[in-house]
């Protein structure tokens, strides 16, 4: 088992990078007396041959980290792996695994017009794709008993089955929640797991946005990772996008298909991270916003805060609209950032949103408040979403046990009025005598 990714500080000076690849390779187990440093270019290749003949059995390297390469430095390492191959068994590696969080086709390169290489087999050295499946919960439980039995600290079967719900089985993810737990927030081994240390452990793990979810964080910025996460965020359908870019999605594992069909977000905790990655960048450029839907006792006002937010679409909207690259949430975007300073300060704010749906449903938390908000679009050529939107809402409403909540109406026709014109309040009843506060924006 070995990693390229010392090399990806190189990508545009193959020499140096096989270098430093070669350094680090040099620390693995039963590796040759001597190592080969000839023509740049050729060394991985003439490496490998010496490797395989100087342990004189079968070698089969895993090569963790290969999509962290790009340009020439990949397009070399590549090359030299596909050289290399025919001389095996006795002057190569018997088999190699590259590992990454890609399919080969989609490695970065700059070169052709395109920025990824665009092939099943470049250079004919894939023999196949293997995706590293999720966890079932079984397999989470048999994890978190490991920990049992080398410590006797035990997980109760809610905390696993929590975990489990929350990642969905995701590695890194019922690792970290585990790790978070037993080594930072629970050290004392005789007190045992709970429910409610992995829930605390999420909320903890999301805040830091840690390596992991970074990374995450820069596949959304990806044309084609948009092309998916956009619409679902918005509750439309797909559209024309092609099956490429939707496999693409599915095997970073950002998506997968629902048994009942249509795509849905892999699990719980991305679909948090998700709408909060994306609000990041609007949330740092908004001006300061004195916090005057606090009572004196620190207790929520939900009216003033309804007329904090109006004044501060007012003032504020046209500029950070533009501040993101996910245009057609926008509005959403705007809203919830907004919605972050205010739970910032001891809140939550959960969300929910499909493909199909054609809304996204919040839930702001604050203390004793619980308020329910419904988003909906008018878009061009369609109606007026209000009716639809009200309906929506109540059935939101209901399933938190509330009576009243707000609905927002964004208008982002061609022929809207302007962002100032265009703002409006009403009360509605419903049917079941719910109070609905429609603002149009």
């Amino acid at each position: 088992m070995v990693s390229v990714e010392v090399g990806s500080a190189f990508n545009n000076d193959f020499g140096a990078a096989e270098l430093a690849i070669l350094g680090a390779w040099r620390n693995t187990e039963l590796q040759p007396q001597s190592w080969v440093y000839n023509a740049p270019g050729q060394r991985i290749n003439e490496n490998l041959s010496a490797w395989s003949q100087a342990i004189q059995r079968p070698l089969v390297l895993f090569i963790d980290e290969i999509d962290s390469l790009q340009n020439e430095t990949l397009i070399s390492v590549l090359r030299q792996l596909h050289n290399g191959y025919p001389s095996h068994p006795e002057n190569f590696p018997s088999s190699v695994g590259l590992i990454g969080l890609r399919d080969v086709r989609d490695y970065k390169v700059a070169s052709g017009g395109s920025d990824r290489l665009n092939t099943a087999s470049p250079f004919n050295i894939k023999v196949s794709s293997i995706t590293l499946r999720n966890f079932n919960a079984a397999e989470v439980e048999e994890l978190y008993q490991q920990h049992t039995q080398e410590t006797e600290q035990i997980f109760t079967s809610e905390a696993i089955e929590t975990a489990f719900d929350l990642t969905q089985g995701q590695p890194w993810l019922v690792n970290a929640l585990a790790k978070e737990v037993v080594e930072k927030m629970v050290k004392d081994r005789n007190i045992a797991i709970t429910k409610e240390h992995i829930l605390q452990a999420k909320e903890i793990l999301i805040a830091p946005m840690d390596t992991h979810l970074d990374s995450l964080a820069e596949k959304l910025r990806e044309p084609r990772v948009k092309n998916i996460i956009e619409p679902m965020l918005a509750g439309q359908t797909l559209g024309n996008v092609s099956a490429d870019d939707r496999q693409y999605v599915t095997d970073l594992g950002l998506v997968k298909r629902h048994p009942a069909g249509g795509f849905v977000i892999s699990n719980p905790i991305y679909r948090e991270v998700i709408p909060r990655v994306l609000v990041q960048g609007t949330q740092d450029t908004l001006p300061h916003i004195s916090p005057s839907w606090l009572t004196a006792n620190g207790e929520l006002n939900k009216d003033a805060l309804l007329d904090a937010f109006i004044k501060f679409w007012r003032q504020q909207v046209e500029p950070l609209l533009n501040s993101t690259s996910y245009h057609e949430v926008a509005p959403h975007i705007v809203l919830m950032a907004f919605l972050h300073r205010v739970v910032n300060g001891g809140g939550t704010l959960e969300r929910e949103y499909a493909i199909g749906r054609d809304r996204m449903d919040l839930c702001l938390r604050y203390k004793s408040v619980v308020l329910g908000i419904e988003l909906k679009v008018w878009r061009e050529k369609k109606r007026d979403p209000q009716p639809e939107g009200i309906e929506q809402l109540e059935s939101y409403l209901a399933r938190l046990g509330l009576n009243e909540g707000w609905l927002f109406v964004f208008d982002r026709r061609k022929n809207a009025l302007s962002f100032k014109e265009r703002i409006s309040r009403e009360f509605v009843t419903t049917e079941n005598q719910r109070l609905v506060t429609v603002v149009r924006l």
